[in-house]
C-alpha cells in the first residue's frame, strides 16, 4: 500500500482533495468527523492505498491551502452574517438547525421542540454546494413540517431578515437560495 495519491488515477486524486476541501472548509465537521469521511472515501475510490497515512496528508494540505486564503478574507464574512441571521431567528422561536445529515434528523429537532415557531435548517451537502458554488439553500417550515409557500409572512421575514444582513436571497422551488461566499474561519 502507498501513502501518496501519485499511485491513482487523477480524477480519484482530484476527488478525494476535493472532499477534503469542502469538508474543512464547511467549519462544522470535526477532525474526527473529517477523518472519517475521508478514510470511507479513500477506503471505497483508492482501496489499494493506505488511508491512514493519505487522509493525515489530504486534511493538512487542505488546511494549509485555507490558512493561505484566509489572510485576504475580510474582518466579517458571508457566514459571520449568516450566523447572526439564524441566532436571529433563534431569537425569534425558529428551530435552527446546521449542518445536519439529512431532512430527517432536522424534523427530530423541530418536533422535540417546546412551541416552535417554524424551522430552518441546511445539510452537510448544502454546504458543499455553498463551498464550491456561494449558493447556500436553506428549508423553511412550518411547525407542522409544511414548506412555506411564497407569500407567507414566515418566508418574508426570513428573506428580509437575509437582505438586511447584506445576503441577497430568493425563493425557488420550495428553498431559500442565499448568495455568499463561503468563507468560515476553521479551528481543527
Amino acid at each position: 500500500m502507498t501513502s501518496n495519491l501519485q499511485s491513482v488515477d487523477e480524477r480519484t486524486a482530484r476527488e478525494l482533495r476535493g472532499l477534503a476541501r469542502v469538508l474543512v472548509r464547511s467549519g462544522y465537521a470535526d477532525h474526527a468527523a473529517i477523518s472519517a469521511a475521508l478514510t470511507e472515501a479513500v477506503d471505497e475510490d483508492a482501496p489499494s492505498m493506505d488511508a491512514a497515512s493519505l487522509v493525515p496528508l489530504l486534511i493538512g494540505e487542505a488546511i494549509m491551502d485555507l490558512a493561505e486564503e484566509v489572510k485576504g478574507w475580510p474582518e466579517t464574512t458571508d457566514p459571520d452574517r449568516l450566523d447572526a441571521v439564524l441566532a436571529e431567528l433563534e431569537r425569534l422561536g425558529l428551530v435552527v438547525v446546521r449542518y445536519t445529515s439529512d431532512h430527517h434528523a432536522a424534523r427530530q429537532t423541530l418536533e422535540a421542540a417546546d412551541s416552535p415557531q417554524g424551522l430552518v435548517f441546511f445539510s452537510d451537502t448544502d454546504v458543499w454546494h455553498a463551498v464550491d458554488f456561494g449558493m447556500l439553500e436553506l428549508k423553511l417550515w412550518h411547525p407542522d413540517t409544511a414548506n412555506v409557500a411564497p407569500g407567507e409572512p414566515l418566508l418574508e421575514d426570513v428573506l428580509a431578515l437575509l437582505r438586511q444582513y447584506d445576503l441577497p436571497a430568493v425563493f425557488d422551488e420550495g428553498r431559500i437560495e442565499v448568495t455568499l461566499n463561503w468563507q468560515r474561519r476553521v479551528a481543527l
